[in-house]
This record gives structure tokens, C-alpha cells and sequence, in this order.
């Protein structure tokens, strides 16, 4: 059973490999990233019919689509635990609609109250399935540190997901100050014995870059082989296994579209996605290919507007762009991974190309795409940025407006999308829970400016007490009980490091050592 196969971005992979095997592996041999030799097709009617199945069922039936190599009823019993009683909605991201033509995707009802639980209760499943397999077939024989960099959601996302799972250890890197006070608690509080969190003197970009190097590191990659028996793998959205369980979230989001009145089967809908890594509107992208009647893809960017200068330009430049710290921090990104897949599809799958534009990025800080590239781009694409302080003035407006409370990230992604918009009705793609980001959301509520000092007695509040005050305030009292009990858990994680490679792989290597320690008494 080899199903469909998997080539890499930049031609370095002499062979395509199956979906278990691009799932464990992370990120391809060269630095390239995996995708699929085939995108499935999908009728209007079988779009439509999904509306009549349970999330996990969908799912099940798209990963069937792209022909995986799992048995189909591991697929469903993956999926049943991927998508059950551990999200708060049994629909799994419902759909509000502020009015008849907006349209909000509320991906943040799982564990961690943020997007990235939609693609992060499901890989780590896949993920120790594929290794089951492979070592039943003999491919595989050891085990795996997943090395994860976040700008906030991710880390916690990957470590719930990947907690006490069977021959995995997760190491975690956020930007030391560069989170928020909710999300650097629930990386520090983390339970689980094959866990590890680690603040990084830096950026996000820091922690990306250095979590690549490491994986470039050939020399680094034995000594653990060699030392302790692990290979390294990643749950970043470089991992294609990270990228699918997105995919299906459009697919299921315009069947249940159409399924409740509010779209006719065939009618286009746009999406607008506050995008950082580009790989939530990069699923989009790929449900479009599917046969989704999705129009315009509107990528909505924050201060660091790098992908919006891209879409409207063609050129790739971060040579002098400042880094911006924003009130969207998850999108506070330069480098944005999956733009690497995107380019990749928009050039006609030309590997050397996207090589080129790739050493020319790493070298230079810089690439231009060509005309070609950059007009089918144009087809698909378009781009705004909203300023700090827009953003803010969004989450009250809208307030006032729906009695609805958007995060940050989802602000951003609203705005722009009513800047953008044409005839076509909007799937707004909300990615997290208002309550990760409370400091944002008081100042929206009462007018302080962005980066403003809050006032005394608020500012004394821990994440959590500042909460429950936005609740009293408005009345929304869905607090997250991951989110609300953070401040009665113990601080497991305070370790600081550079975010130099040998400064990483020192820490990782700590971190194995007192796992064997563990073992051993």
C-alpha cells in the first residue's frame, strides 16, 4: 500500500516518499517541504455531502481523498479521538454569522483555545501511527524529539497534543517577552513527562531560524542517533502532517455554509486569514485546488506586513524590515515558512526555481518571484495590513456593532477583510479565543493605545483576573477552563537560553540526558 507520494519543494529528495514517511520525516532532505504528487478532486456534491457527516467523519473522508497510507479504520479512530469530547463545541469550529454575508470561522474551541488545535489533536495521532507502522515494516528504529519554535500558540498546542505520547519527547522554544502573560502560562505550566519548554533571548524569527539550523545539522543529528537512540522531527507547519487537518477545516466550513441556507452549492466565498507562517491560508489555497468554490484568498497581515508588500509586488524583501511587536504576536513573523508550498504550486512545481528564490532569501534577505509566478499569484491573492492601532478599534467596533468579541489576530483578519471585500460573501477565520489576549482586548474596550501602559489596578492583574474583569464588562463569560484555572498551576518551566544552534542543541541535549537520568533510577 503506497497511496499517494510526496516529492519536496526545492528536488533535493531522489525519491518521493509515502504520507507516513513525509509525516515522521518533518522537513525534507535539503530543507525543502513535502507535498503531495496528487491534489484529489472533490465534486460539488461530494462537498456538499459532508454536512451530513460529524467534523471527525470529514476529516476522515479528505485524508481518504489525498489516499494516505493508514488503514481506513485507523483513519476514523484517529480521527474520532482527534476530534471528540477534547473540544467544547461538538461541531467542532462552528460558524457564527455576524450579519448575512460575514461569516466567522471559530477555529479555537479545543484544549488550548487557539487555531493551531485543529491540525495539533490530530498530527501527534498520525504522527505515533505512522511510526507504528514504519516499524512494523521495519523503516524505523528509534524514537523522536519533536522541536517545535512558537510565536505563542503553537508550543502549547504541540505540547498537549504530543503529551505522554508513546516514543516522542517535545521540546518547545517561544520568544522570551514575546508572548503574552495567558500563553507564556500555559507553555511554563505544561504537564507531561516528555516535555520541555524553553524561553529564547530574541524574536520568533530567532526561534525559527535557530530550530532550522539545528535540523540542518548533520553532525547533530547522529550524536543524538548514536547518544540516545532519537532522530528529530518537527510539529511546526513545515510538517505536511501539520497542513491536512487544515485543508479539511474549508472544506467542511463551506459544506456546513451551504447545509445551514447561507451559501447555494456553487456559490464563491472568499476567505480572509490573518497570516503570519502562511500555512492556515495556504489550506485554503489547497481546498480551492480541491474544487471548493472559494474566490479571492485574502491574506491579512499586522505591522509586519512582509506578506502583503509580497502579494501586491512581487518581491520578497526583509533585508531592512524592522520587526514589529504587535498586539497580534502569533502573527509577528518575517519569515513566513509555507509561502515556500505556495510558490512552489504557483510556479508550475518548479523545484530549482523555488531553490533559487530560497538561497537568494537565506543570502541576500531577499527574492523576486517572475511575472509569471507573480500574476497567477494575483489570481488568488490579495493583501492588507491593519495597524496596531486599527486593530484595536476593530475589536470595539465590532463589539458595539454584533456584540461580538474578536481577539487581536481575528481583528486584523475583519478589517481587512472589509477593506477588500467585493460582491462575494467572507469566511473571516477567527484563530483564537478572545481570552488569550486580555491586555489587548481591555485596551480595544477602553480606548488606551496600543502599547499604552494599562492602568495600575489592572496592570497588577494577572492574565487570568484580567479575564474575568473583560467578562464582567461585557458579559461574556465563556472563559476557557484551560485558560481560567492557568494562575492555580505550578510554574514547571523558567529556563532562558540564546537562540545561537549550539546554545539549542545544548539545551536539547540537557534535556535528554535528564530524561535518561529519570529512567534510570
Amino acid at each position: 500500500m503506497t497511496g499517494n507520494l510526496y516529492i519536496d519543494t526545492r528536488g533535493a529528495c531522489t525519491e518521493p516518499v509515502t504520507f507516513t514517511e513525509a509525516v515522521i520525516d518533518g522537513l525534507a532532505t535539503g530543507g525543502g517541504l513535502y507535498v503531495p504528487e496528487q491534489i484529489p478532486e472533490l465534486s460539488l456534491e461530494d462537498i456538499g455531502a459532508l454536512a451530513e457527516l460529524p467534523y471527525a467523519k470529514r476529516a476522515a473522508a479528505l485524508y481518504r481523498a489525498f489516499d494516505i497510507d493508514l488503514p481506513g479504520d485507523i483513519i476514523d479512530a484517529l480521527m474520532e479521538r482527534a476530534y471528540g469530547d477534547n473540544f467544547d463545541d461538538e461541531r467542532v469550529c462552528p460558524i457564527t454569522s455576524l450579519n448575512a454575508t460575514t461569516h466567522v470561522l471559530e477555529l479555537w474551541h479545543g484544549p488550548t483555545s487557539a487555531f493551531k488545535d485543529m491540525a495539533l489533536q490530530c498530527l501527534p495521532k498520525f504522527f505515533s501511527a505512522s511510526a507504528a507502522q514504519l516499524r512494523d515494516q521495519g523503516k524505523l528504529g528509534h524514537n523522536f524529539l519533536i522541536l517545535v519554535a512558537t510565536s505563542g500558540d503553537t508550543g502549547k498546542a504541540a505540547l498537549e497534543g504530543f503529551r505522554d505520547a508513546d516514543g516522542v519527547i517535545i521540546g518547545v522554544m517561544y520568544p522570551d517577552g514575546g508572548v503574552s502573560d495567558i500563553q507564556y502560562k500555559q507553555m511554563a505550566t505544561q504537564a507531561g513527562g516528555n516535555v520541555r519548554v524553553w524561553g529564547v533571548r530574541g524574536n520568533f524569527d530567532d526561534c525559527q531560524t535557530g530550530a532550522k539550523n539545528v535540523f540542518a545539522d548533520e553532525a547533530f543529528a547522529a550524536r543524538l542517533k548514536d547518544e540516545h537512540g532519537i532522530a528529530l522531527s518537527s510539529a511546526n507547519s513545515i510538517n505536511w502532517g501539520r497542513l491536512m487537518p487544515q485543508i479539511v477545516y474549508y472544506v467542511s466550513s463551506y459544506a456546513q455554509l451551504v447545509a445551514d441556507g447561507k451559501l447555494g452549492l456553487g456559490d464563491e466565498l472568499d476567505v480572509c486569514v490573518p497570516t503570519g507562517n502562511f500555512g492556515n491560508i495556504l489550506a485554503a489555497y489547497y481546498a480551492k485546488r480541491m474544487g471548493v468554490p472559494l474566490g479571492m484568498l485574502f491574506c491579512a497581515s499586522n505591522e509586519n506586513r512582509v506578506l502583503t508588500d509580497f502579494i501586491n509586488t512581487g518581491t520578497y524583501d526583509i533585508s531592512e524590515r524592522p520587526f514589529v511587536l504587535t498586539p497580534s504576536p502569533s502573527m509577528d513573523i518575517l519569515v513566513s515558512s509555507n509561502l515556500e508550498r505556495q510558490l512552489f504550486e504557483l510556479s508550475g512545481r518548479n523545484a530549482a526555481t523555488i531553490a533559487g528564490w530560497m538561497s537568494d532569501l537565506r543570502e541576500k534577505r531577499a527574492f523576486r518571484v517572475d511575472e509569471e509566478t507573480f500574476a497567477r499569484m494575483r489570481e488568488t491573492f490579495v493583501s492588507d495590513s491593519v495597524d496596531n492601532a486599527t486593530c484595536l478599534n476593530t475589536i470595539k467596533a465590532v463589539f458595539d456593532e454584533h456584540d461580538y468579541l474578536l481577539d487581536p489576530h481575528t481583528a486584523v483578519a475583519y478589517q481587512a477583510a472589509e477593506n477588500l471585500r467585493g460582491e462575494n460573501p467572507v469566511l473571516v477565520v477567527s484563530t483564537a479565543h478572545w481570552a488569550k489576549f486580555g491586555d489587548n482586548v481591555y485596551r480595544a474596550l477602553h480606548g488606551i493605545e496600543p502599547g499604552a501602559a494599562l492602568p495600575e489596578d489592572v496592570a497588577a492583574l494577572t492574565g487570568c483576573a484580567l479575564n474575568e474583569l473583560i467578562a464582567q464588562e461585557t458579559g461574556k463569560h465563556d472563559l476557557p477552563r484551560g485558560l481560567a484555572e492557568l494562575d492555580e498551576l505550578p510554574i514547571r518551566f523558567t529556563d532562558v537560553i540564546d537562540n545561537g544552534t549550539s546554545e539549542i542543541e545544548g539545551a536539547a541535549v540537557r534535556f535528554l540526558v535528564d530524561l535518561d537520568n529519570d529512567h534510570t533510577r
